[in-house]
C-alpha cells in the first residue's frame, strides 16, 4: 500500500528507499545472469530472443495487474535485458575461453 506523503523530503525519501530496493534487486539478477551464462552453449543462447519476449509479456502483465504503466515497464525491462544480455555475453566469452 502507497502511504500518503505530507511534503516533498518524506516522498523524495519514500523514492530513494524504492531505488535502493530496485539495485539491490538489479544486484541479485546480475548474479544469477552471471550463473546462466555456465549453462548456455553458443551466444545465440544468451541472446535468447525468445525468452526475451516473454519475459516482456510476463513484465507487462504484472505491470497491468499492479496498475504500473506497462510501456514504461517494458522500455525499462528492455534496457535492462539489454545491459545483462551485454553482461552474460562477456561472462559466456569469459568461461569459453577459461579465464
Amino acid at each position: 500500500m502507497i502511504k500518503k506523503c505530507s511534503d516533498i523530503g518524506e516522498v523524495r525519501s519514500e523514492i530513494d528507499r524504492i531505488d535502493d530496493t530496485i539495485v539491490k534487486l538489479i544486484a541479485e539478477r546480475g548474479e544469477y545472469v552471471k550463473q546462466a551464462a555456465g549453462f548456455k552453449k553458443d551466444s545465440d543462447d544468451v541472446k535468447a530472443p525468445d525468452r526475451v519476449e516473454k519475459v516482456i509479456a510476463g513484465v507487462r502483465a504484472t505491470a497491468e495487474s499492479y496498475g504500473a504503466d506497462p510501456d514504461i515497464t517494458e522500455a525499462v525491462y528492455r534496457t535492462m535485458i539489454s545491459c545483462f544480455i551485454n553482461a552474460e555475453t562477456k561472462e559466456f566469452n569469459s568461461k569459453k575461453e577459461g579465464k
